[in-house]
């Protein structure tokens, strides 16, 4: 305002020499043959000038009077705008006040939240350590029952076998008739063991959905504060637009506050449901000692029909040993097996630098199952005669054959050998055997030699028992 009062007298000052300065020059301009005249009127342009300065002051003296009134009235419409703006600026302050009032909720909140998702990890990793124990002690109790239905069925047995011959068979049909009737029983406890389990299972997967839902309300709650904490940033930003900003803060803070209840509730319902999880952790404990106990009285029982068993197994040794001579009797009178090189599909194996045992697994039949699949030996069960035969073939070849040999016990018994340049070649060969207990009998590809088999089943190992000895 001082600025804009001294422009108004400067210039006047600068009006004025520039007169004056005027004035002079004009003096000195004038010619001396006509100072007389200019001193005759020297008075009355002195008078002229002194009244036009006077006039020019006045106006410039009323000039800077309407710009100071005017001055004087835009002063007092910027002090009314500055108290406005005071105003505003500290129902402002009141409003940061709160929203930052409300941040502090919001953290004490975010604590609040991180608890009870520490709290619900610790309750899942109960509810898992309690389905392991679960688990464990249903496979416990499971080859508990499994022992003592097999315990049941050899005292059973034996007490079928001590009985004479002609009311063994009537004795036999009773006990299968109460074996069944056990089985059913047990058949039905174990129904009910799985049903429980199942629902257990359920219950734990219900619990788990729960927890799951928790946590991912848990994130949608975290990023709601992340979003609000955003909108408080941009409402510190947008405080330089007082009127706009004033709505938006009022809007943001009715917001804040219904956001601050249904954290409220859910954090209630949170707390409610971990309640709930707690009182279906106590359960499982419930359960698991039922389940212990149950085992324990499981284990009694089964130590009494052991001792049950130790005090017939002495009485029944004898008529076992007839049973199970009779038994190897019968089955070692019936052993025949063929088999097939491969068990699908085709290919040729070798050439191999050295002997190399052929393992036959595709099995037509193995009656006795003396023949093993899985090695490619045979195992006389028995003493007796026993004949074999091969049937060889491969794709002709300038330098590989097609060669096997049967071997017994290490030795060298028979050969098939079959060798053309091209086209399929194929050789067979079989011989009668006597074999001991437990002599091994088996086919070996000879060094550089190759055989081949396909879905039709070209190569083959048969064997049979004639008779025993």
């Amino acid at each position: 305002m001082e600025m804009t009062m001294c422009f108004p007298l400067l210039l006047l000052i600068c009006s004025l020499s520039t007169a004056q300065l005027q004035t002079e020059a004009d003096n000195e301009i004038i010619p001396h043959g006509k100072q007389t005249e200019s001193q005759g009127r020297e008075p009355t342009n002195a008078s002229d000038r002194q009244q036009t300065c006077t006039q020019d002051i006045n106006a410039v003296l009323r000039e800077m009077s309407a710009t100071l009134a005017e001055q004087r009235v835009e002063m007092r419409h910027l002090q009314r705008e500055n108290e406005a703006q005071a105003a505003k600026l500290r129902e402002l302050e009141l409003q940061k006040t709160e929203v930052d009032k409300m941040k502090q909720q919001l953290k004490a909140q975010a604590a609040e939240l991180s608890n009870m998702t520490a709290r619900t990890d610790v309750t899942e990793n109960q509810v898992e350590a309690l389905k392991r124990d679960n688990e464990a002690q249903a496979a416990e109790l499971t080859n508990t029952r499994a022992e003592l239905t097999n315990t049941r069925a050899e005292l059973t047995n034996m007490r079928a076998e001590l009985s004479n011959t002609t009311a063994r068979t009537d004795v036999t049909e009773n006990q299968v008739e109460a074996l069944k009737r056990d089985n059913e029983a047990q058949a039905a406890e174990l129904t009910n063991t799985r049903a429980e389990l199942t629902n257990t299972r359920a219950e734990l997967t219900n619990m788990r959905a729960e927890l799951s839902n928790t946590t991912a309300r848990t994130d949608v709650t975290e990023n709601q504060v992340e979003a609000l904490k955003r909108d408080n940033e941009a409402q510190a930003a947008e405080l330089t637009n007082t009127t706009a900003r004033t709505d938006v803060t009022e809007n943001q803070v009715e917001a804040l506050k219904r956001d601050n209840e249904a954290q409220a509730a859910e954090l209630s319902n949170m707390a409610a449901r971990t309640d709930v999880t707690e009182n279906q952790v106590e359960a499982l404990k419930r359960d698991n000692e039922a389940q212990a106990a149950e085992l324990t009285n499981t284990r009694a029982e089964l130590i009494n029909m052991a001792e049950e068993l130790s005090n017939m197994t002495a009485r029944t040794d004898v008529t076992e040993n007839q049973v199970e001579a009779l038994k190897r009797d019968n089955e070692v009178k019936q052993v025949a097996f063929s088999t097939s090189l491969l068990a699908s599909g085709s290919g040729t194996i070798g050439p191999f630098n050295t002997y190399t045992p052929l393992v036959f697994r595709y099995v037509v039949t193995n009656i006795g199952n003396a023949y093993n699949p899985n090695t490619g030996l045979f195992i006389a069960p028995v003493r007796g005669a026993y004949h074999f035969e091969i049937y060889i073939g491969a794709h002709g070849h300038a330098s590989h054959p097609s060669s096997v040999v049967l071997v017994k016990n290490g030795e060298h018994i028979f050969i098939a050998y079959a060798h053309q340049p091209s086209h399929y070649g194929s050789s067979a060969n079989g011989a009668t055997l006597l074999l001991e207990v437990g002599d091994v009998v088996f086919l070996r590809l000879r060094g550089n030699s190759r055989v081949y088999d396909n879905e039709n089943h070209h190569s083959t190992f048969s064997g049979n028992l004639l008779f025993t000895m």
